[in-house]
């Protein structure tokens, strides 16, 4: 079982292979999108480096609950409803949701994916 140290360098390297960004660049509070600059291609090739990495199946809707966020039950007006975040806060318990939730807007999702948070979601996947 890797370590948390590990298990953070591993997926340092993973997102600097994937998004051609440097190692200081990969810190624990940058988000993969607003941050580092990834897009939607980009997440295919992290996902895949990361089960490679690990030795683990990482299934699309861990880390983009689309099926929540197209839901009108879960969404209004470009917002998710606390309906919606309690629902996300069940996917995605390794997310940190505190500066999401006063500003819910669905266009800032992305930033709640930060480097801490995917670690979070290895250690919850590898058992450390």
């Amino acid at each position: 079982m890797p370590t948390k140290d590990e298990i953070y360098k591993k997926v340092q390297t993973a997102l600097v292979d994937a998004l051609g960004v440097d190692d200081e660049e990969v810190t624990p509070h940058a988000t993969l999108v607003g941050t580092l600059g990834a897009e939607s291609i980009d997440f295919l090739d992290i996902v895949f480096k990361l089960e490679k990495a690990f030795g683990v199946e990482i299934p699309r809707k861990d880390l983009s609950p689309e099926d929540i966020l197209t839901n009108a039950a879960y969404v209004q007006d470009g917002k998710v409803t606390s309906a919606g975040i309690a629902e996300l806060k069940k996917r995605m318990p390794f997310a940190d949701f505190a500066v999401f939730e006063a500003n819910p807007q669905i266009r800032d999702f992305s930033n709640l994916i930060t480097v801490s948070a995917l670690c979070r979601y290895i250690e919850s996947k590898v058992g450390a």
